[in-house]
């Protein structure tokens, strides 16, 4: 098991610990380090960088101002046996990224492979990756993507 933190990109805060996981598996850290974004406590963050430091992994994210958290009605895709992707639809200047597409992975490879692909074919289409995050609120992992070509 290993650290992770999240770090604050503030220098002249010397980079303070916004989150940590004193006892994560390393295969999450992998699939935290795949996403562009978090989203904890109805907060959104970009990530900036990530580092490696003796005994502990590091993400730094500052606020992303221009980001909302998603707030659902219904409940959440997320199984407690399965690692869940939503693929959503992205479209520059919306606020609303209807998902067209459901993973569920028994395997952390699987997942990170996809959270790492450039492009995904789902529903007879190909799908560009525009961004990914962790949306810890949700328990889920959300591939934004837009129609190629």
């Amino acid at each position: 098991m290993a650290r992770l933190e999240y770090r604050l990109l503030d220098e002249h805060r010397h980079f303070p610990v916004l989150y940590y996981y004193p006892m994560i598996d390393k295969d999450e850290v992998s699939l935290r380090f795949a996403c562009d974004y978090l989203v904890k406590d109805r907060k959104v963050f970009e990530k900036t960088s990530c580092a490696i430091e003796e005994n502990t992994y590091v993400i730094y994210v500052k606020p992303a101002d221009d980001e909302e958290a998603y707030v659902p009605n219904a409940k959440s895709a997320a199984h407690e046996r399965n690692i869940v992707m939503e693929v959503r639809e992205f479209h520059e200047d919306s606020a609303s990224y209807p998902v067209i597409g459901t993973y569920r992975f028994r395997d952390d490879d699987d997942a990170l492979l996809h959270l790492q692909s450039d492009y995904l074919y789902l529903n007879g289409r190909e799908w560009a990756k525009s961004s990914t995050e962790i949306d810890e609120d949700r328990m889920v992992y959300v591939y934004y993507a837009t129609v190629s070509g």
